[in-house]
């Protein structure tokens, strides 16, 4: 599939090594268009940067305060499209979560979106050193999706699990509330764990 990645930095580059690990068409858009060119070169194989938006999936790469920035400059582009939000509300000047008054990050984007984008919660409890790797001590990492459309969440799980990755469905887009809660507990126990951004949540049974 062809798929869109809003942003250029590290997490934009975790997930379009796993996209990129599964066959798939990427193409980088960011701020400066330098950025996008210099992360497709570093990435090789079907990686280009582009200005627009295009294909069946769209990752928005970016921190939580740039989302809405995003989706605003974008819309017209998303209409139809499976929209991956991998963003935590966080205010990293105190590393505090921020209260989201629609519940979840992923819903204050489902309500900014065209209404016929297909909005599913992923990636936000992954980091992005792991993602370039796929797995941490030996396991494959557990990516956890919240969406409304189950047509939409398959076209995820099928990128998550065409990169090597666990795809588990966490179920609807309210979802999304506790995978953000998750997503900072999983940050904020870097410290005390002394796993300096290298750690995975997995479920295991």
């Amino acid at each position: 599939m062809q798929i869109t990645i809003v942003g250029t930095g590290n997490m934009a580059r975790g997930i379009a090594t796993r996209a990129l690990a599964g066959g798939n068409d990427v193409r980088l858009v960011g701020t400066e268009r330098a950025k996008a060119e210099a992360l497709a070169g570093e990435l090789g194989g079907s990686a280009k940067a582009g200005d627009r938006v295009e294909g069946e999936v769209v990752v928005l790469a970016v921190p939580y305060a740039a989302a809405a920035d995003a989706v605003a400059q974008y819309s017209d582009d998303l209409a139809g499209k499976v929209v991956i939000d991998i963003t935590n509300p966080v205010d990293f000047s105190t590393f505090s979560p921020l209260d989201v008054q629609a519940g979840s990050a992923a819903q204050e984007i489902a309500d900014a979106a065209p209404d016929d984008a297909r909005i599913v919660k992923a990636f936000n409890t992954t980091f992005a050193g792991t993602l370039v790797e796929g797995q941490v001590s030996g396991q494959p990492l557990d990516v956890f999706l919240a969406g409304d459309d189950e047509d939409a969440k398959a076209t995820v799980r099928q990128l998550v699990e065409g990169g090597g990755l666990r795809a588990v469905d966490a179920g609807p887009l309210a979802r999304a509330r506790e995978l953000e809660a998750l997503g900072y507990l999983h940050m904020a126990l870097q410290q005390p764990l002394d796993t300096g951004f290298g750690s995975a949540v997995k479920v295991i049974a």
